[in-house]
């Protein structure tokens, strides 16, 4: 890193309270898990939702998917406005709106309430996005990637916290009780976290508040890596998004269309899921120590590799096991890799990592909304289909803009 962001470091450090310096890592992956769950906090309870406005989980799949939009929409207009505005006071106020949404969606009436609620509360939910920056600035070079993995762990024991716990409680409860107990989780980890940040002074810009968003697409066309990391991350999120948003459908679904479980006990499914966060810290080492490329790589693999073993899973529960544990460990192994890379390859790391999580984010909300209307007219082989092929345009996406610039590369020598 530049000096004079050494330097910057420095006068952080300085100025944090001994007890908030120790904990704070901690206390940003506990309030990322907390965050995070809220995006995916309608998924598990979609049968029950469902049955409260009488529909169908099918027909209100796309709640799922809305709040995949809300997250992308938020992380475009909040995110990169951790590089010129105080984390501390943004960190309080998107806390304390995306509870009031959480509030606003357990009194929801109707599906298009409860949408709204819910579009406007994963808009707020940004907070691990604007810290990630900040856990990655002040970590060690040599270590940056397991700091940077330490907070990816909480986001995906965040998200199957909302899976598991959203499901038992939302079982004994209802749906509702699930998002004010949400919305309480919120509000307190949000306050609790922006008053442990290090203080920031900031030098006013007048008119340049929204900069960031200005420059994301100068930023992408300027870093082939993190146009690479955006691309890749859209894929892989893409596909997992497929499946697990549309998981509940087929675990709760009826006759041919599931396996008939409960809202509880598919839940329980999400412990699955925990896998993530035990190889979130082992990815974090082998980028420091073998590159971001051969980690996505091997990530990919093991991703493609699970696609089958889901579809099989649609007969076979066994084989939906083994590939819910693959794909969790595909995706945060690619997550851990493209996200340093993001956070190291510009001068600006809140906007490049803007960049990345949007990119990440739209993916996967296609891809879901796509698989609800899959798993409609196709079952869950086309919700496998749909994931397939995100992993398909990712990777292919990105190897051929990689050949071809390599191609001009060399042309480019050769001729001098």
């Amino acid at each position: 890193m530049p000096t004079a962001v050494t330097a910057q470091q420095a006068r952080t450090a300085t100025r944090e309270p001994g007890i908030a310096a120790r904990f704070l890592l901690p206390l940003i992956a506990l309030a990322t898990a907390v965050t995070a769950a809220n995006i995916y906090l309608a998924a598990p309870l979609l049968p029950l939702i469902a049955r409260d406005f009488g529909s169908t989980p099918s027909a209100v799949a796309w709640i799922a998917s809305v709040a995949q939009f809300g997250y992308a929409a938020g992380l475009l207009v909040f995110a990169p406005l951790g590089d010129t505005v105080n984390r501390r006071r943004l960190v309080a106020v998107l806390s304390l709106v995306a509870a009031a949404a959480l509030v606003a969606g357990a009194a929801a009436a109707g599906t298009t309430a409860l949408a709204a609620a819910v579009l406007v509360a994963s808009a707020a939910t940004v907070v691990p996005q604007l810290l990630v920056p900040l856990v990655a600035r002040r970590a060690p070079a040599d270590r940056r990637a397991r700091h940077v993995a330490a907070v990816i762990a909480g986001l995906f024991t965040g998200i199957v916290a909302a899976r598991v716990l959203g499901g038992l409680a939302g079982q004994a409860f209802g749906w509702r009780a699930v998002f004010v107990g949400a919305a309480a989780l919120t509000a307190v980890l949000g306050l609790l976290t922006a008053y442990a940040l290090p203080t920031e002074h900031r030098a006013r810009r007048t008119g340049r508040l929204f900069s960031g968003l200005a420059a994301l697409p100068s930023v992408v066309r300027s870093s082939p890596d993190l146009w690479r990391a955006c691309v890749r991350q859209a894929g892989m999120y893409g596909a997992w998004s497929a499946l697990w948003t549309s998981l509940a459908l087929l675990l709760t679904g009826e006759d041919t269309t599931g396996y008939g479980l409960s809202t509880a006990t598919a839940g329980l499914f999400g412990l699955f899921g925990l896998a993530a966060s035990v190889v979130a810290p082992l990815a974090g080492g082998l980028v420091d120590r073998f590159g971001a490329a051969k980690v996505v790589r091997s990530a990919y693999l093991l991703a493609a590799a699970s696609v089958p073993l889901f579809w099989l899973g649609g007969h076979v529960m066994v084989s939906l096991f083994v590939a819910a544990i693959a794909v969790h460990a595909a995706l945060v192994a690619s997550h851990v890799a493209n996200q340093t890379l993001a956070l190291t390859t510009t001068s600006t790391p809140a906007t490049a990592n803007t960049a990345y999580v949007v990119a990440g984010f739209a993916g996967g909300a296609i891809a879901s909304a796509l698989a609800g209307s899959a798993f409609t007219h196709f079952g869950w082989g086309g919700v496998c289909a749909v994931a397939g092929a995100w992993l398909v345009l990712g990777w292919t996406t990105t190897a051929a803009r990689s050949t071809t610039t390599a191609t001009r590369s060399t042309t480019a020598a050769v001729r001098r």
